[in-house]
């Protein structure tokens, strides 16, 4: 079965920076685009970026543009998204999920918490 697991997450000062981290198994990694989805508390998920399965094009959320790459590593099935200046309205937990919409399976999740 398809499984997802985040990591990388904690608790930062704005203006910081953080690496995110995820590892698919159970399907073809390297076949399909990936996506990074947040939640704030109280509030929807929000699609932050989408990557195609060669990893050659992306697609950002205007809220994070110019402070997030996503990127993977499809030899280690993994996926990747470094986060800099960081801001207290990044506060969300972070999910890895198959696909380029951000509907697809997902992970348990990693937190970030963006605090002074």
């Amino acid at each position: 079965e398809v499984q997802l697991v985040e990591s990388g997450g904690g608790l930062m000062q704005p203006g910081g920076s953080l690496k995110l981290a995820c590892v698919g198994s159970g399907f073809e990694f390297r076949t399909y685009s990936m996506s990074w989805v947040r939640q704030a508390p109280g509030k929807g998920l929000e699609r932050v970026a989408a990557i195609n399965s060669r990893g050659n094009f992306t697609n950002y959320a205007e809220s994070v543009k110019g402070r997030v790459t996503l990127s993977r590593d499809n030899a280690r099935n993994e996926l990747y998204l470094q986060m800099n200046d960081l801001r207290p309205e990044d506060t969300a937990k972070y999910y890895c999920v198959k696909g380029w919409l951000g509907y697809g399976d997902w992970g348990q999740g990693t937190q970030v918490t963006v605090s002074s």
